[in-house]
Parts: C-alpha cells; sequence; structure tokens
C-alpha cells in the first residue's frame, strides 16, 4: 500500500548489523542530535547512498550551523486547567530537520512528559519484534519469485542478506522501504519523533509509548499468512516501480511546510486506496488505532501529566483524527501556526489561549500564510464545520 505502510511506524529504523540482539533497534545518542549511527551494513560501491551518519559530511551539514525551524503540525488541547499537545511528526527526515524549531521546543518544555507511539529504547518491549521468525513461515511467504524480488531490492538497497534473514518476513520488505530515500537525504534516523526523544530525555523527561512493537507488528502482518504476503507484494511492488520514493518524498515536503490542507486529502494523491485490500489497510493503519492512542493520551492527561504527544501526521487529520478524538471528549482544541521559516528577530507568538474549559471545538489558528496549513484539525472539514465535525466523530464511534 503506497508510502502509507511505508511511515505508519517508526520502528523502520531498525539496526541490522547485528540482527536479532537486543541493540536490534538503531538510536540518537545523547551526545548531539545529529550524531546518529548507520542502521545497515552497506556493501562498499559507489552506487550506495551515503549513510545517514556520513551524510552529515558534505558541506554545510555542521550541526551547530543549523538554524532551527518550526515543522509539522502541532495543536494544543486543553482541559481541567491542563495543556496537552498534539504534534504530527514524520518517522524520517532530512539532518537539517533534526532540531525542533523554537515554538515545538517550547511546547516540549512546557510539558512533563513525551508520549510516542513507540519508545524505540525499551528494549524488553522491542523483543517482540527481534524473535527470529518461524522458519517455516519465512520458507513460505519467501520462495520462488518473490525471493528472488526481495533479493533484488536487498542488493538495490546495499544491504547485505544475511542482516535480514531472520526476520518476520514483512519486516524484511519494511526495512528496505525506510530506506528508499536515501538519496533524496530523507533517512529514519533523523525522524522527528526520535530527534524529540533525545530532546526530552536530555531535559529529564519521562518518555511514554502509547502503543506496542507486538501489536504494531500484528497490524502489518493481518489475520493469517495470505494477508501478509498480498502487503509483502505490494510493498515489492512499489519498491520495483519507484513510486514510493517519489511519494515519500513529497509526503516529506508536504510534512516539512505544515501544509494540513494537503494532508487532509491524502487519499486523494496517494494512489493508495484503490482496492478494497488497500483500503482494509487504511483503515487499520490509521482509522482504528487512532482511538487506542487518544486513550492513552487522555489517560495520561487525567492522571495529572502535562502530555507532548507527537505521533505520525496522518493520525492528526480527518474526522477520525485525533483533534477531533480528543474534542469530542471535551478538549478544546486550538491548531497552533508554525513555520518553516528559521526566526529571525522576533519570537514565535505563543499559542491561542483557550476560549472555554471544557468545549468540544477544534478552533483554526490566525489567517495569514504561516497559520493556514494549521487551521484545520479535521482534515478535509472547512473551518465553520469544524466544531461540528469534532463533536459528531465521538457519536459515530
Amino acid at each position: 500500500m503506497r508510502i502509507l505502510r511505508a511511515l505508519i511506524a517508526p520502528w523502520r529504523n531498525i539496526d541490522l548489523k547485528a540482527p536479532l540482539r537486543p541493540a536490534f533497534f538503531s538510536r540518537l545518542p545523547r551526545l548531539a542530535l545529529a550524531g546518529v549511527c548507520s542502521v545497515l551494513a552497506l556493501a562498499a560501491h559507489a552506487a550506495c547512498p551515503p549513510s545517514a551518519i556520513a551524510s552529515l559530511g558534505k558541506p554545510g551539514a555542521a550541526v551547530g550551523q543549523w538554524n532551527a525551524a518550526d515543522r509539522g503540525l502541532l495543536w494544543r488541547a486543553d482541559r481541567d486547567g491542563r495543556t496537552a499537545w498534539l504534534y504530527g511528526t514524520i518517522h524520517l527526515g532530512r539532518a537539517e530537520w533534526v532540531r525542533p524549531g523554537p515554538t515545538v521546543q517550547k511546547a516540549l518544555e512546557q510539558s512533563d512528559a513525551l508520549a510516542l507511539e513507540l519508545d524505540t529504547r525499551d528494549q524488553v518491549a522491542m523483543r517482540a519484534l527481534t524473535q527470529p521468525a518461524d522458519p517455516a513461515v519465512v520458507a513460505r511467504l519467501l520462495s520462488g519469485e518473490r525471493a528472488q524480488r526481495l533479493a533484488r531490492q536487498r542488493e538495490a538497497a546495499c544491504v547485505a542478506p544475511e542482516t535480514t534473514a531472520g526476520l518476520q518476513p514483512i519486516l524484511q520488505v519494511m526495512a528496505l522501504t525506510g530506506l528508499v530515500a536515501r538519496v533524496d537525504g530523507l533517512y529514519p534516523e533523523f525522524g522527528a519523533d526520535e530527534a524529540l526523544a533525545v530532546s526530552a530525555r536530555n531535559n529529564g523527561k519521562p518518555v511514554f509509548a502509547l502503543e506496542s512493537p507486538a501489536a504494531q507488528l500484528k497490524m502489518l502482518t493481518g489475520d493469517s499468512e495470505a494477508e501478509e504476503a498480498e502487503q509483502i507484494d505490494a510493498a515489492l511492488a512499489e519498491l520495483e516501480s519507484g513510486e514510493l520514493r517519489t511519494q515519500m518524498k513529497e509526503l516529506a515536503d508536504v510534512w516539512a511546510r505544515g501544509d494540513v490542507d494537503k494532508l487532509g486529502r491524502y487519499p486523494e494523491w496517494c494512489n493508495c486506496v484503490n482496492t478494497p485490500a488497500e483500503r482494509r489497510l487504511m483503515k487499520r493503519l490509521l482509522d482504528d488505532r487512532n482511538p487506542g492512542l487518544a486513550d492513552g493520551i487522555e489517560r495520561m492527561h487525567a492522571g495529572g501529566k502535562r502530555v507532548f504527544a507527537a505521533v505520525g501526521a496522518l493520525h492528526m487529520v480527518g474526522p477520525q483524527g485525533l483533534p477531533a478524538l480528543l474534542a469530542a471528549r471535551g478538549f478544546t482544541v486550538s491548531a497552533v501556526p508554525l513555520s518553516a521559516q528559521p526566526p529571525v528577530a522576533v519570537p514565535t507568538a505563543p499559542a491561542p489561549k483557550a476560549a472555554a474549559r471544557g468545549g468540544r471545538n477544534v478552533k483554526g489558528a490566525a489567517k495569514g500564510s504561516t497559520a493556514k496549513s494549521g487551521a484545520r484539525s479535521a482534515g478535509n472539514a472547512k473551518p465553520a464545520q469544524r466544531s461540528t465535525s469534532a463533536a459528531k466523530s465521538k457519536q459515530r464511534r
């Protein structure tokens, strides 16, 4: 299913240097936000894109010279005298995107805890993905022409065969989809989620997971081997056609400029909901997960924590997006304008103050070129419809 599968989970930055060991997932070290390690054992030939750490050696890539700019989508949600923040992320990025912008950083500083889809530093939880796959299942799902197709894509990605051989079949393909945009300077290691986790931990803030690796793996494999095989074939087709790379770059650009309107129309341009199987997967990856994500955020908020929740941006749009779901639960939700331009002399304006405690309306940002992208929390809903669509989302469930 096109780009959605590749970007839905932040655990694609898999450490394949030593498969199936506890330190299976790449991490950003505390030394510097961009001081990351390569996640793959790359073949040594000129056709291989540079690793994430090697890409920092390019002219102008010095971390200290980057002027952090706000990117992505941000909302504040007020209830019970406390503020929660909803930040739509992307699970891969450019080196210069690693440092959070001033508005995002300020919101994180005003929070008590960071909530992510997964905490990739939780080695105990991550073991659900490091367990060796059943050899019989691997043999059934990755044989014949399918195995040859996978081998060709591994070679194209400069990944040694032994680095993925023990993984669940769908993970063997997913590990490659996360690498396809390296040639465009987009790396899983520079994803917004990991950067925020580093920033939070460096400032003594706890990091919580809203989901489990086991649940995300189940979501990808489906309910049968036939479903998993279908997902593998679709992912291989996307890699072979080159369309995945094109769409990854487009989605990354949409995210970077905070274009919530285009993101809300994602099904119209993603070429990813053309078949019943694709539509089922879209529902499973987004709509079916959002209530659980909202539950986790609300539970932490009710426990007295000011939560900064950072999840994939596609979870934020539409009538079933997190801003709409929280509005239906009594939060006053307001879009916070972000600008992708680095700050010059004037600091970014503070987020608008909630008008009423416990309100249900999702408020748009102020008019203007930088605020337009954050003006709708319900994706396709018009400004006048936001309150209605958010309030009705609970009833539809």
